[in-house]
């Protein structure tokens, strides 16, 4: 089964091919782009493109792809991503999407040139009759196309075309480079404000060396996270469970030095939990940065100091 079985994710629509596509997602306002982490900026232009789109009596439709170009052009270059697709879908819906359409990538679509890109996809499959960009937006095979060709064939073909400003936080003009840069400072506060809300990773609990258990603070360790993840600390933050349920979370990433561990590992202890996660998905956000991580003399020296972490979380969250 698809993981974004229309059952469980409504408003979505994969293409994998130029066949035509249903009416209903026809004649729309598109917006175009990876649109990883669906940071400050993105939801900026999504707004703008939902504000065109009702004005016109037209759908809003934000179209991405998975898994993004660059992955597969240069997968060596490609950073870690912000987010995966269904969070980036959810994300976009909140944002202002009526819907959203996932690009299945491959050389069916990174063959095409940027004119063959607006002929076939825009024009043909899709229809549209508007569509909105931010100013760095680049489109077709080696990136030929831009916003400002985008525009002058928008016009030839009739179509609305506007180009949304960036936004700036902090200072910064807000990006998906700026926001790395934050997590990679260990800047989470930070990074949640450019994001617009907190940076979430998922994985998938698995059994660890049980010392947390063995202190009295059981840990869920994670493992096949393909987000990125902050610098090495310890952070507040909340934990998502499968069921709904969610936990405050005091979250470590790094060695455990103490115990002359030298592989990093992803861990978190859920307050007021009790139960066994082995083999569930968990996702974290990341909201306070506590300390950094470091080896301590003694164990003693190493409880006391994750009992004033966890009273920190508990006083925060």
């Amino acid at each position: 089964m698809s993981p974004l079985d229309q059952g469980r994710i409504p408003h979505v629509l994969e293409i994998a091919e130029f066949t035509p596509i249903d009416e209903s997602w026809r004649k729309a306002y598109l917006a175009v782009g990876n649109f990883d982490g669906v940071h400050r900026g993105h939801q900026a232009l999504v707004a703008r493109l939902r504000e065109r789109a009702v004005q016109a009596g037209r759908p809003a439709l934000v179209l991405t792809f998975d898994p993004r170009p660059v992955e597969i052009l240069r997968p060596a270059q490609a950073p870690p991503p912000l987010s995966w697709i269904e969070r980036r879908i959810e994300l976009l819906l909140r944002a202002g999407a009526d819907e959203v359409g996932v690009f299945r990538t491959g050389p069916w679509l990174l063959n095409l040139t940027a004119r063959e890109f607006f002929d076939r996809v825009i024009r043909s499959q899709f229809d549209a009759q508007g569509m909105v960009e931010g100013p760095t937006f680049g489109f077709g095979r080696d990136r030929g196309g831009d916003a400002t060709l985008l525009a002058r064939w928008c016009q030839e073909a009739g179509m609305s075309f506007e180009v949304v400003p960036p936004v700036e936080v902090d200072g910064l003009l807000v990006s998906s480079t700026q926001i790395r840069e934050a997590l990679a400072q260990g800047r989470v506060e930070q990074a949640a404000r450019l994001l617009g809300q907190p940076h979430r990773i998922r994985g998938t609990v698995v059994p660890g060396a049980r010392r947390g258990a063995t202190l009295g603070f059981p840990t869920a360790n994670l493992t096949g996270i393909a987000q990125v993840l902050p610098r090495h600390g310890v952070y507040a933050g909340h934990a998502y469970l499968p069921d709904g349920q969610t936990r405050p979370a005091a979250i470590h990433i790094g060695p455990n030095a103490t115990f002359d561990a030298t592989e990093p590992t992803v861990e978190a202890h859920l307050l007021d939990f009790s139960g066994n996660l082995y083999g569930l998905p968990l996702q974290l956000d990341f909201l306070r940065a506590l300390r950094p991580t470091r080896r301590f003399d003694s164990v003693p020296e190493l409880l006391a100091q994750i009992s004033a972490d966890v009273a920190q979380v508990r006083q925060l969250l």
